[in-house]
């Protein structure tokens, strides 16, 4: 297993999401209410727990860009499904949802 986790920017999940390109897998491992208060569209929801059940069991073929609040625990959880999951290409959201929400908000601010 790689010691480093690939990071992404959330301005390019957000342009990929934007260009409608659904060649990768998004995964949010906050707590339920955290994912069900706002979430990135089209991700899927696991808790670490519910990742560590599955995670050996999925087919992750696909890229993957895990996030959590700020970044840490889905640098972890990239580890996770690198290692056990056989996934060649997983990243974590560098900054978390947090990043995504004060993006999402700055871009709304310059209209």
């Amino acid at each position: 297993m790689s010691e480093d986790v690939d990071t992404v920017a959330p301005e390019a999940v957000r342009e990929r999401l934007a260009t409608g390109d659904d060649e990768f897998d998004l995964v949010d491992i906050r707590e339920a209410d955290a994912y069900e208060d706002g979430h990135l569209p089209g991700a899927e929801h696991l808790t670490v727990e519910e990742l560590e059940d599955v995670v050996a069991e999925r087919d992750w073929s696909d890229e993957v860009v895990v996030y959590c609040y700020v970044g840490q625990t889905s640098v972890q959880a990239a580890r996770l499904v690198e290692e056990y999951g056989n996934a060649d290409d997983v990243a974590s959201m560098a900054g978390g949802y947090e990043a995504w929400a004060d993006d999402v908000e700055a871009l709304a601010d310059a209209d």
